[in-house]
């Protein structure tokens, strides 16, 4: 395919645009306080957490009953969100749970703040 000069620079605009405004997330939900923890990550927080909550994931969030949405940070590329991921899931327990507690020591449900 051949561009047009004026094509090519609207397109990559574009691109880059669209990218630029795009997040990734690392998330955690659990059953309850200090309870059996899972980690995510996914570009649409509200809809994933919304499927978790809603049981609409089988596996293992479903199967444990996670439906609170405990922790989540925010990445600018899915690269580097799912290097994180990774990183916290070879996290001993007492390190994932420092890291909740550091932004929400209550373990409160933050669904509600992500939806408003």
């Amino acid at each position: 395919m051949k561009w047009d000069p004026e094509t090519f620079v609207f397109f990559l605009f574009s691109v880059l645009f669209i990218n630029m405004k795009k997040q990734y997330f690392v998330y955690i939900m659990t059953n309850k306080r200090n309870g059996t923890l899972y980690i995510g990550v996914t570009s649409e927080l509200v809809a994933r957490v919304y499927q978790h909550k809603n049981k609409m994931v089988e596996g293992f969030t479903n199967s444990y009953n996670l439906e609170l949405h405990v922790y989540f940070e925010v990445h600018k590329s899915a690269e580097v969100a799912i290097q994180r991921e990774k990183q916290m899931k070879e996290w001993k327990r007492k390190w994932k749970v420092s890291l909740i507690e550091k932004k929400n020591p209550y373990w409160n449900d933050l669904y509600p703040d992500i939806v408003s």
